[in-house]
């Protein structure tokens, strides 16, 4: 049984129709990779499939663990394992990095969590990301740079420890040496067993040092190729231009 399933999905906002007809299955422990141009609709996917509310389905099934979660609010969805990083993090003042990861782990498990437990494996992924410890104590995304607010949600999903994660253009705007620590960052959530990713992206440098079990181009709302790893090299390559 696939962890996500996509079946005909049809996404609008407004009255604009987005997305037609999107079929895709994410079983545990893969990485799918979607790419596309600029406009084409992939961070629609990513936000239809975490219940943000302006994008409206109008056609299709998701099923997340077997259940139908078509309907389901963001919080259960977040709840039964999902996340996603956004491409624009929200600054959040009054409430620093380390409280805000603290509190949504406690959210999502029902469970309180040892404070020196939680500490330890705070302070060792923020070494991972090469991340200054100084900015758990700061308030979320708050005067942090592109950069930094990228590492703040990898920092994020490294401690939520999803079934299921979303990186929306991650690599956005990021220096080769930022893209190289979050790609690294994302290796480490990749060795999680049943862990399965989607990495939206337009672009393929977050994708050079990660391994890719399928990619699915998006063009004009719809999927219009899939295959393996080697696709994106043949986008790298070539360019979007063949399936426009």
């Amino acid at each position: 049984m696939a962890l996500l399933e996509i079946k005909d999905l049809c996404v609008a906002v407004e009255d604009n129709e987005i997305l037609k007809d999107i079929s895709i299955s994410i079983g545990k422990g893969e990485t799918h990779v979607l790419m596309g141009p600029n406009g084409a609709g992939k961070s629609t996917l990513g936000n239809a499939l975490m219940g943000n509310p302006s994008y409206r389905v109008t056609k299709g099934r998701i099923f997340f663990n077997g259940l139908d979660i078509k309907d389901e609010s963001p919080d259960r969805r977040a709840k039964a394992g999902m996340f996603m990083s956004f491409q624009n993090p929200l600054e959040i003042p009054g409430i620093s990095l380390s409280s805000f990861i603290r509190n949504a782990i406690i959210l999502q498990t029902g469970q309180k969590i040892k404070l020196t437990e939680f500490r330890k494996s705070l302070s060792d992924n923020m070494k991972l990301l090469s991340f200054d410890s100084a900015y758990k104590d700061r308030d979320l995304n708050v005067g942090f740079s592109g950069g930094e607010k990228k590492k703040a949600e990898i920092l994020q999903m490294l401690m939520l420890k999803p079934k299921f994660a979303i990186l929306d253009e991650t690599d956005s705007g990021l220096d080769v040496d930022a893209v190289r620590t979050v790609s690294e960052g994302i290796r480490e959530y990749q060795k999680q067993k049943d862990g399965a990713l989607l990495i939206i992206t337009h672009s393929t440098r977050i994708l050079d040092s990660l391994s890719v079990d399928r990619t699915h181009i998006l063009v004009k709302g719809r999927i219009v190729a899939s295959g393996d790893g080697s696709l994106v090299d043949e986008v790298n390559l070539n360019g979007f231009e063949k399936y426009m």
